[in-house]
């Protein structure tokens, strides 16, 4: 099958899928999250590459799939990986997956996936479910740019090192994080951004699903015990400062007493980062009010 190719759900037989490596999203959570393409492959496959062996089996006997399976997680990766390339090489259909979610997004892959490019084997994207997205698409946060963070550091010095990187940055940015280390983070997210639009989400699909919003300190005071289940936290960009008008019009007199309005205007504004549009209409003001 070619990227493109229009192929009712279900065509996908064992003749027609072909080799290569099938990075394949499974559920978050609810069972049915899986995608026809996604069933079309597993049942197509070869062998299946799973991060945890007994988590997929279960997956794959609600929806009636029977393949062999492979362990492939952070522990194993050096000794599995190998086997896995020498498999691909031969022509073998594998389709890796995680636990949950979108496989290389906090889980493993990354170096399979690497390898297998790097030797010319075909790599196919079965995209479906993702945390980070299905939180980011309920947080009500600016979604034209956003950064996905992965996990912060465990360890309290690192983890705030770590955000202090991301201070500064104009994006909304998506992290996953253990329950158990919740609270913590949040007081840290809380000291390096201020007072920041952020969203909790707790078990994202599942029965028990949540989704809290709040500045980053109310945050802090609703988890202030850790909860239970998978976590995903999303917070906001910077808040925009409010220009120091004060400041300006003071800077813009001195200016105007011996520069023309727009030099006045274009100096100001580069100097307190304003628009020059704005800047512009305040010079005008003051020049006009001063004649």
């Amino acid at each position: 099958m070619r990227t493109g190719d229009s192929i009712p759900p279900g065509s996908e037989s064992q003749n027609e899928l072909e080799a290569g490596l099938y990075v394949t999203a499974t559920p978050i959570g609810h069972a049915r999250d899986i995608t026809l393409r996604a069933l079309d492959v597993l049942r197509s496959c070869d062998v299946i590459a799973a991060e945890d062996t007994r988590v997929t089996s279960k997956l794959l006997a609600l929806h009636r799939v029977s393949k062999p399976l492979l362990s492939y997680n952070d522990h194993n990766a050096a000794l599995a990986r190998p086997r896995l390339l020498a498999r691909l090489r031969d022509g073998a259909r594998i389709a890796l997956v995680s636990d949950a979610g979108t496989p290389l997004i906090s889980d493993p892959g990354y170096k399979l996936v690497r390898e297998a490019t790097a030797e010319g084997i075909p790599v196919f994207a079965i995209p479906g479910a993702c945390a980070a997205l299905a939180a980011l698409s309920v947080a009500g946060l600016p979604t034209d740019r956003f950064l996905f963070a992965g996990f912060p550091p465990a360890r309290a010095g690192e983890r705030r090192t770590f955000l202090a990187e991301l201070k500064t940055l104009r994006a909304t940015i998506v992290f996953y994080e253990s329950a158990q280390r919740l609270t913590d983070s949040l007081v840290d997210m809380a000291e390096s951004f201020g007072p920041r639009p952020a969203v909790i989400a707790r078990e994202l699909t599942k029965f028990h699903e949540e989704v809290r919003r709040g500045t980053l300190s109310e945050l802090v005071d609703a988890f202030s015990q850790p909860p239970k289940g998978e976590i995903t936290i999303v917070v906001g960009p910077p808040l925009k400062a409010e220009p120091d008008y004060v400041q300006a019009d003071r800077l813009l007199d001195s200016a105007l007493a011996f520069m023309p309005v727009r030099a006045a205007a274009d100096l100001v504004a580069e100097a307190l980062r304003m628009p020059r549009r704005e800047t512009y209409e305040r010079a005008l003001a003051r020049r006009a009010n001063a004649v």
